[in-house]
């Protein structure tokens, strides 16, 4: 228990110091580019690849779960939000989020990874239930995914995992004019590539 509790003050500390400039990353440019930081536009892409992979890591959930590996191998494709409490664009494309989450088929997950939610729990879940996110927070971790959540340079960051637990095709960086046909591109991309067969939403 002792050890639980260490490893999720480390990320909290860690992630906390990477978040000192809000929508930047752990490097603060002495202006930061407009469209990461305040429009619903795409910010850029980068191969998620370099940013590692998620084949070994324990995950604390906001409701005081537990989120593994072995959660990514039970789905074709995990993706993956990382975004903050002090980021405005986050938080204007949860309910978006919420929506794509909801319409997704069984063999598709959509989670979301609160990099200052530890410790702050109760303004996580005031986000969430807002924008009417019923699925996966996490706001605490080690191994491959605190080494994913070091590597981001801005928030909001999306990146998908295959079964394998891999880093598949492009990190989808800062807010979208269209937020559910990026995310479904970028899904169906990761399952094309995987002999898997793609996926439209239930509500399309």
């Amino acid at each position: 228990m002792n050890m639980k509790r260490t490893l999720s003050l480390l990320l909290a500390a860690v992630l906390a110091l990477a978040l000192l400039t809000g929508c930047g990353g752990k490097k603060a440019p002495d202006s930061p580019p407009e469209d990461q930081t305040v429009q619903n536009e795409p910010a850029g892409k980068e191969g998620a690849a370099a940013l590692g992979s998620l084949t070994s890591f324990s995950a604390g959930t906001l409701d005081g779960g537990t989120f593994t590996q072995e959660d990514i191998a039970a789905k074709d494709v995990t993706v993956l939000n990382f975004w903050a409490l002090t980021c405005p664009p986050c938080i204007a494309e949860m309910p978006d989020i919420a929506d794509f989450e909801k319409a997704l088929p069984d063999n598709v997950a959509m989670l979301t990874v609160c990099l200052d939610g530890y410790g702050n729990e109760d303004s996580v879940k005031e986000v969430l239930e807002n924008a009417g996110f019923e699925g996966v927070t996490l706001i605490t971790g080690d191994g491959d995914l605190l080494d994913l959540a070091n590597n981001l340079m801005y928030t909001p960051t999306t990146v998908l995992a295959d079964s394998q637990g891999a880093l598949v095709g492009e990190a989808i960086i800062g807010g979208q004019a269209d937020l559910s046909a990026a995310y479904l591109e970028a899904v169906n991309q990761a399952l094309e590539a995987s002999g898997k067969d793609a996926i439209s939403l239930e509500d399309a």
